[in-house]
């Protein structure tokens, strides 16, 4: 009873069992033979993708970099009084064109005339002492010829006038500075240029030296632009400037790069560049927006098609049909620049090689390609 058991409970012998091997090996053997046949189709050149390739070729690249940027003073003067005051008059604002000597303010000069008048009286009396010590001074030269005064008289007579005489000294000076603080009570331009900042008002209490105008001196301007930092490393030195207003193309002017902030600012990356205009045309005011246009540094690169791009693991790369049997293979790129229709691949291919520009999107690594078309020979 248990062999019987154990004969009814396989299935090693059963008659289903071994029907379905028999059919499994069948198909595996169907698959074999059908991927041989595949092989073969593939290695004659049938039922394989068609392409287009470009045989690559490296030559100097320029690109052109065009920025947005303004014009701004060459150099700016800040302006402020030597002492200070409540204002009592305003006679400059923003914008308004000014010459030297021209007055841009007042302060009110109470306190600086009361101390010329001060200064005044102090005048008077040393020249009073002066007087009196002069007359004394004489009165004993005079006796002394006369042998009727001693010479102890006479020095001291004589050191009475000349202390007399520092005094005045003082006195003057005192008196010069205290109209010297008084004419410091009007603020006047020293060069011919527009205001561009503001800092009072009439009423307003400033005190000394602190900056109340700010005038941009007429002359030779600057463009001013934000720039990446890649970019000022990869400019060339000294390089040429075409300057171009933004509001009408044909107001045009040639400049060069007059200085490069040594540092970045934090907020946007960028470092500021200032380009030098010798001619600035009139056009060109002040805070007005123009565009700098320039050639880069120019790189051996391969400039090739946008469409032989795709992507190797997310890096960009392209595929290169390589030997006699036409093998499709990835190559990882180093990509310079992106522009219209076309992309500037840096490094990763040789010179000569054929590099799929269509039918990019069927290939598979290892696969035999059909050429349909061959540009760039």
């Amino acid at each position: 009873m248990a062999g019987t058991k154990r004969r009814e409970g396989g299935t090693r012998g059963h008659p289903a069992a071994v029907g379905w091997r028999r059919f499994a090996g069948i198909g595996i053997l169907a698959i074999a033979v059908s991927a041989c046949h595949r092989h073969d189709d593939i290695a004659k050149g049938e039922d394989s993708v068609a392409v287009a390739v470009e045989r690559v070729k490296y030559s100097e690249f320029a690109p052109g970099l065009s920025l947005t940027g303004a014009i701004a003073a060459r150099t700016l003067a800040n302006f402020s009084f030597r002492v200070g005051g409540q204002i009592i008059e305003r006679e400059a604002d923003v914008g308004q064109h000014v010459m030297p000597q021209d007055v841009l303010a007042r302060i009110d000069p109470v306190e600086q005339q009361v101390n010329i008048r001060t200064a005044q009286a102090s005048v008077d009396a040393a020249n009073s002492q002066v007087v009196q010590a002069s007359s004394a001074f004489d009165r004993q030269k005079t006796l002394l010829a006369q042998g009727f005064t001693t010479r102890r008289q006479y020095d001291a007579a004589q050191e009475v006038l000349r202390t007399a005489q520092s005094a005045l000294t003082v006195a003057k000076s005192q008196l010069a500075n205290a109209r010297d603080q008084l004419s410091f009570t009007e603020l006047r331009a020293n060069i011919s240029g527009i205001v561009t900042a503001r800092n009072i008002e009439v009423g307003q209490v400033v005190q000394a030296t602190e900056t109340v105008f700010t005038i941009a001196e007429d002359g030779p301007r600057d463009a001013v632009f934000d720039v990446q930092e890649t970019l000022v490393a990869d400019t060339k030195t000294d390089p040429v400037v075409t300057v171009t207003l933004l509001s009408n193309p044909l107001i045009k002017a040639q400049g060069r790069v007059r200085e490069v902030s040594p540092a970045i600012d934090p907020a946007t990356g960028t470092v500021r560049v200032k380009v030098s205009i010798a001619d600035t045309p009139p056009q060109m005011t002040l805070g007005a927006t123009v565009t700098g246009s320039m050639r880069m540094k120019p790189q051996r690169a391969a400039i090739l098609p946008w469409s032989v791009l795709t992507s190797n693991g997310g890096q960009p790369a392209v595929w290169v049909i390589a030997g006699d049997a036409n093998v499709a293979t990835l190559a990882p790129v180093k990509i310079l620049s992106y522009e219209r229709e076309r992309v500037v691949i840096e490094s990763g291919l040789e010179e000569g090689q054929r590099v799929v520009t269509r039918g990019t999107q069927l290939l598979r690594a290892g696969e035999v390609v059909d050429i349909v078309e061959e540009t760039g020979q």
